[in-house]
């Protein structure tokens, strides 16, 4: 989990960048651009520990159940769909979240949301039963919630330059949490037991919410205004065109990459159980490989997307998944690593195109709601993802189908990507990373 802090520490350097803030030389302006760059530097760092969280508390029970329907004797696609309210909660909530960090403050959002999904993991892990471990999961969902539209937005107000820069690092920190989700619930289970890899995280945030809480009443971190957004350069009708194209993709790219996190740690189970040596923290660390290779490939699509077509990067990051899914359906032992670290890498990789369109051809009065809305969508494709993975293991007893039909989602999206407006000069607006 603290694999991050190292990250967190050499960004240090980059304060006055943040802050984007340049003094006169008197001491009033020297004194306003320290605090500014003070606030920055702080809130820098808990937005990207916060993405490092969020995605970790909401992937390792994906491993810890495979520990729980042994102890509790009960099959696996009836514990794997103990977390679809959560997962449910995690993209629904995202709305009224992000309406209360705007009314309230995303300071004070913050620390509900590190204590909140703390308290709720170790609810998790005191249960004895479904029905608590389901409150519990339910919890973590609602509280995750918070981050993606009041952490990032938190993040983008007390940036000033090199914002793309800054917000690229952020989703890698998201992605360290995907990775470390699996290593950190192995590891816990392995040395201590199914209980510790809930409480000892839980724990652990609640211990960071209370470190934002002491920073913002000491005055180490002020609440800053939103910025303005990108002027829309679009016409009205390709606004429309575009959104409604990109509502589609999002939700099946989404759905993709939900279902692909949720089978993994089974899959490998079944497929690669000899490398892993059998156990929780083996299969534990192949996942970890696959989410933390593919992770910095959000940093490559950005490049990318910077440099071409934002159209033809969309297309080519679906079109490089439609094989890679179509033969993980199939693959075992060391190949299918290798191909589930390649369809995972596409997966990411999309998204910097994605969020520059969607800033592109969205008003700019409106890019709050818009991504909001993805989020909702991202997040809300979750409970799909589940129960097409639960459903699917449950008549067949295995994967493959999951995969064949995710291949079919990943010809739909290119087919509908095909169909958007070919680019007359992209603006490269800094997207939130994921």
């Amino acid at each position: 989990m603290w694999r991050a802090v190292p990250i967190v520490v050499t960004t240090f350097r980059l304060e006055h960048r943040l802050s984007g803030c340049h003094d006169d030389g008197t001491f009033l302006a020297q004194n306003s651009c320290n605090m500014q760059t003070t606030s920055a530097r702080y809130s820098f760092i808990f937005s990207c520990v916060g993405h490092t969280y969020v995605h970790l508390f909401t992937a390792f029970y994906f491993v810890i159940v495979l520990t729980l329907e042994v102890e509790w004797g009960r099959p696996y696609h009836e514990m794997i769909a103990l977390w679809t309210p959560g997962a449910l909660l995690v993209g629904v909530a995202a709305l009224p979240a992000g309406w209360l960090g705007d009314r309230w403050n995303a300071r004070g959002m913050m620390v509900v949301f590190f204590i909140g999904m703390g308290v709720s993991s170790i609810v998790c892990g005191l249960a004895q039963g479904p029905v608590v471990l389901t409150i519990g999961l339910t919890g973590v969902g609602l509280f995750a919630a918070i981050y993606h539209p009041v952490g990032i937005a938190w993040l983008i107000r007390n940036t000033g330059a090199n914002r793309g820069k800054v917000l690229g690092l952020n989703g890698i920190f998201g992605s360290i949490g995907v990775a470390a989700a699996a290593v950190v619930a192995g590891a816990l289970i392995d040395i201590i037991d199914w209980r510790a890899a809930f409480i000892i995280p839980g724990a652990v945030s609640i211990v960071t919410g209370l470190a934002l809480w002491v920073c913002v009443y000491r005055g180490l971190i002020g609440e800053t205004k939103a910025v303005a957004g990108a002027h829309e350069t679009a016409s009205r009708k390709d606004m429309l065109r575009v959104f409604a194209i990109l509502l589609l993709t999002m939700f099946a790219g989404a759905i993709i990459y939900q279902s692909t996190q949720t089978a993994l740690p089974k899959l490998f189970s079944g497929r690669i159980g000899d490398l892993a040596g059998g156990s929780a923290l083996g299969i534990g660390l192949y996942v970890a490989l696959v989410y933390g290779v593919a992770g910095f490939m959000q940093l490559v699509g950005g490049f990318l997307a910077d440099r071409y077509p934002l159209r033809n990067v969309y297309i080519g990051a679906f079109l490089f998944q439609v094989p890679l899914l179509y033969l993980a359906a199939s693959f075992s032992g060391l190949p299918l690593v290798a191909v589930s670290v390649l369809m995972v890498m596409f997966s990411i990789g999309a998204l910097p195109a994605e969020n520059m369109l969607l800033a592109r051809y969205s008003p700019a009065r409106h890019h709050g709601l818009a991504f909001g809305l993805k989020f909702v969508l991202a997040f809300g494709s979750a409970p799909l993802g589940l129960l097409l993975v639960s459903s699917v293991f449950q008549v067949s007893g295995g994967f493959y189908w999951v995969f064949v039909t995710l291949t079919g989602a990943a010809v739909l999206c290119v087919a509908a990507t095909v169909l958007l407006p070919r680019d007359s000069g992209d603006v490269a607006v800094p997207s939130p990373a994921e």
